[in-house]
């Protein structure tokens, strides 16, 4: 059996989002909107920072997994693939991390 992706992940937000009815988790975060799925991924993004905190493993890969999820669907609401993060992640990756923070401050 092949290993679960975040590609993987995606691509069964794309098909959700594609999907119709009441059914789909994904599909009612899409329907309020990218205020709404911003302001659910600032949640998850707070339980996992609490998860960290409280050092407890378990609690945070589940809201890690929570976190990953509302960003693809994020993304998704605006229009953005996970390519496309992807390709800004590669460019980042050509120079150490100190010199692309300091490129990022001066664009």
């Amino acid at each position: 059996m092949s290993r679960f992706t975040i590609h993987d992940l995606a691509a069964t937000i794309d098909a959700r989002a594609a999907s119709g009815g009441e059914a789909s988790y994904t599909r009612k975060l899409l329907d309020k909107g990218p205020d709404h799925c911003a302001k659910k991924l600032g949640e998850e993004a707070v339980e996992t920072v609490i998860a960290a905190i409280e050092n407890d493993r378990g609690h945070l890969i589940a809201e890690s997994a929570d976190l990953i999820f509302h960003l693809l669907v994020l993304l998704k609401s605006r229009g953005i693939g996970l390519t496309e993060v992807e390709d800004a992640l590669a460019q980042r990756t050509q120079m150490s991390g100190l010199e692309e923070k300091a490129a990022r401050k001066r664009d």
